[in-house]
């Protein structure tokens, strides 16, 4: 049986940040990832007047309150990462003085109309250029109010974060529950609300709390896919546990693998280790509503699915549209390289199993992170495989490939 512990959570990494920031009083964050995401959002946070500082493998963020940020002297890059532009521009909505969000490379191209349009129904002042970066916000204080049909769990945080300094409470109905991450850290921090499908938040101060970052489920899905297509027992440790985030696992299961979860750690965020033992892949329907929970791991889903006896349908998986690539058509190409027969109609995915995949052609990544790694876990079963710019990995996990060859001995060419 082989072991792995996956990095710390990003998703969890970038709102503590930010959460921690806007709070009072000084929050100690252990174990935060190190990543170029995580390092746009502290250039973004010292622009704001945020005092950081390192303690140790620990980040201290001297927090100025819900309004307390300083006026930044230009446009806050958030490089690559969506996350970080979303719930920027909601922890500004509220500020006292003008900004905008900018950001660089394939962030310029993906959708912001939606995070807009949702501060601007609770007051807030905020346009997207031609429903794109940058987000220009305008002082004003959210009056409050209800934004309905919120299929994005960096939409609703971006409403919450701007909710905290609103004039009356907000609520966030969901189209499809999402990754909670957010309302866990706001009820770790003190705010008033109430969780579930409907999210009821009263404006408030947030008082700071020493936060502990997790394992990173996302990190680790590409080693239990290659785990899966190699035939290979894992034990991964210390890996975050949070319901809304194992859509995943749950697919593996329903695929043919048999997992046990050892829990540990509970509040703010459920940890601990999961054991997984492959077995014979089977094709598996997932609805549209399963997806928010493994919106990030569709392609290594994909993959597995090209091995699967049978045909599995992926529905709901539009808003890959609109990640760092079109992940939608990267994902066809990636199976096209592996040999399956996959096509998309509707909003779907249907992908054909294969007796075996082949290293039909190099694997373009179209410099998307998630792409490289399910190309990864691809290689697992497929010796040879050749993937093109592997090194677009660094965007969210520096040591990926360092970690993939010491636990399935595979490394790019």
């Amino acid at each position: 049986m082989k072991s792995y512990s996956p990095p710390p959570d990003k998703s969890i990494t970038i709102r503590a940040l930010l959460l921690a920031a806007a709070a009072e009083g000084s929050t100690r964050i252990e174990n935060p990832l190190d990543c170029g995401d995580t390092r746009d959002a502290l250039r973004c946070l010292e622009a704001l007047g945020v005092r950081l500082c390192r303690e140790g493998g620990a980040i201290i963020v001297e927090g100025r309150g819900l309004r307390g940020f300083a006026r930044p002297a230009g446009p806050l890059d958030a490089g690559e990462s969506g996350a970080l532009a979303r719930l920027l521009a909601g922890l500004l909505a509220a500020q006292p003085f003008p900004s905008s969000v900018t950001g660089r490379g394939t962030l310029l191209k993906r959708p912001m109309a939606p995070v807009a349009e949702a501060l601007r129904r609770i007051g807030a002042k905020v346009t997207a250029a031609r429903g794109r970066l940058p987000l220009t916000i305008k002082p004003a204080r959210p009056g409050g109010g209800r934004v309905a049909g919120v299929s994005s769990a960096q939409v609703k945080s971006a409403v919450l974060l701007a909710g905290l300094s609103a004039a009356g409470p907000v609520e966030v109905l969901e189209k499809f529950p999402t990754r909670d991450h957010t309302e866990r850290l706001l009820a770790l921090m003190g705010a008033r609300l109430v969780t579930g499908r409907r999210i009821r938040l009263e404006p408030g101060p947030l008082t700071a709390r020493p936060v502990a970052v997790p394992g990173d489920v996302s990190a680790a899905a590409p080693f239990f896919a290659a785990a899966l297509l190699s035939k290979t027992a894992l034990e991964v440790a210390g890996c975050g546990l949070n319901p809304s985030r194992l859509g995943l696992l749950r697919a593996l299961g329903r695929m043919g693998a048999r997992l046990e979860f050892k829990p540990g750690a509970a509040f703010p965020e459920p940890s601990g280790a999961v054991l997984a033992r492959p077995g014979p892949l089977r094709a598996a329907r997932f609805s549209a509503a399963e997806i928010p929970s493994m919106i990030d791991e569709v392609p290594l889903l994909a993959v597995l699915a090209g091995r699967a006896k049978g045909v599995t349908v992926i529905a709901g998986v539009e808003a890959l549209r609109g990640k760092e690539s079109d992940r939608v058509e990267s994902t066809l190409a990636l199976l096209r390289s592996l040999g399956v027969k996959a096509a998309y109609s509707r909003g779907a995915l249907r992908v054909t199993g294969a007796a075996r995949l082949l290293a039909a052609a190099p694997v373009e990544t179209f410099s998307d992170h998630r792409i490289a790694m399910a190309a990864a876990a691809a290689a697992a079963a497929c010796p040879g495989l050749r993937i093109q710019d592997p090194g677009c990995v660094d965007k969210s996990y520096p040591g990926f490939w360092s970690d993939f060859g010491k636990v399935f001995g595979i490394r790019p060419a």
